[in-house]
């Protein structure tokens, strides 16, 4: 029953599509292309409403529950509604950053979702107090920011999300989190049927419905499986989804750096630089993919290492994302401190010989 649960997800998904395509013209919910985005035609939004559908069918046949279920899908039903306006109207960015915010306080406060304490290594603990709301509202709604940013080329949004979803619910299957698990798969089996109409060349975009969704879905789903735990246990989904956060920190970086609004779009996130580079769409989106999945094994190598090596691996990682992103240039050309840092001690030992 649960396999062909996924299957009917993923079959209706392909069946939808289309008829979400002509719909979305119908209603004018299209993406004209500028000077700031990849495409060059008129492009239908609003796929991520098939992904929504899907994920609803497979809800309603499977029917996973626990004591978050009715709060995550009142949470759902508001950010979609946020994306549909926004795909149909182009909403401002303070609106859409309200129904976020709409959505994340609706399992913070219905649902009783809260991260409230972290165990950190050699027996201390943080306890979030009054800091355990902000921190996980900050958590749902930096995520579903995250998604969204890198929304950006065909295919990529829909495919990082579903590494990254792989690796929750495996982890979570592990550790005998069977509704994350459930729930994860039946979006990922969603996602995967969209994704064959919106892979290079796209004959559809998710829109704001897909991105904002999934990054709702992907943020929820990562507290419920490791929250309340470890410092391990809370690393685990930031590295699953190290690509689109770290594209979110660096372009916050370099908003500030360049004394650029936080919110003023660019063509300077990660896809943009490796097409620069000259990578062709589909070996950009492709190189992303790989470098999801390469964090999804880390995520699992790491949900099983001891404190020290746990520790040394997160150096390891945070050392590697910084020096592609200077090598790559997404701060700016000028960015390279740990770059040229290395050069000194090189020049260094060469005179030294």
């Amino acid at each position: 029953m649960f396999f062909l649960t996924l299957i009917v997800c993923f079959a209706f998904s392909i069946i939808i599509t289309p008829l979400i395509k002509k719909f979305a013209f119908l209603i004018g919910a299209t993406d004209r292309p500028n000077h700031r985005k990849v495409h060059q035609s008129v492009m239908p939004r609003l796929g991520g409403l098939a992904i929504f559908i899907s994920f609803l069918i497979g809800l309603i046949i499977l029917r996973p529950v626990n004591e978050f279920s009715l709060a995550i899908l009142a949470g759902c039903l508001i950010i979609i509604i946020t994306g549909l306006l926004d795909d149909l109207l182009e909403l401002p960015a303070r609106y859409k950053l309200i129904g976020q915010i709409a959505s994340a306080c609706t399992v913070v406060f219905w649902g009783d979702l809260q991260v409230v304490f972290i165990n950190l290594p050699f027996g201390a603990q943080l306890q979030f107090g009054l800091l355990s709301i902000p921190f996980t509202i900050l958590w749902i709604v930096g995520i579903t920011n995250a998604i969204n940013l890198i929304d950006g080329l065909d295919g990529l949004a829909a495919g990082v999300s579903s590494i990254a979803l792989i690796t929750i619910s495996g982890i979570a299957f592990l550790q005998g989190n069977i509704y994350v698990a459930t729930v994860g798969l039946i979006v990922i089996a969603s996602t995967l049927g969209f994704l064959i109409y919106n892979f290079h060349p796209a004959k559809i975009f998710m829109g704001d419905t897909g991105a904002l969704f999934l990054g709702y879905i992907i943020s929820v789903l990562s507290l419920l499986g490791f929250k309340n735990v470890t410092f391990i246990s809370l690393i685990i989904p930031v590295i699953i989804l190290a690509v689109p956060i770290s594209d979110t920190f660096f372009a916050i970086l370099r908003r500030i750096i360049h004394k650029k609004p936080l919110g003023a779009p660019d063509k300077q996130h990660l896809h943009h630089c490796m097409m620069r580079m000259g990578y062709s769409h589909r070996q950009t989106v492709l190189l992303i993919y790989a470098m999801s999945a390469f964090f999804g094994m880390v995520a699992l190598i790491f949900s099983q290492a001891r404190i020290g090596g746990a520790l040394i691996l997160i150096a390891i990682l945070i050392l590697l994302i910084e020096i592609t992103a200077e090598k790559i240039g997404l701060v700016g050309r000028n960015y390279r401190p740990i770059l040229n840092i290395l050069q000194i001690l090189r020049t260094g030992i060469a005179k030294g010989e």
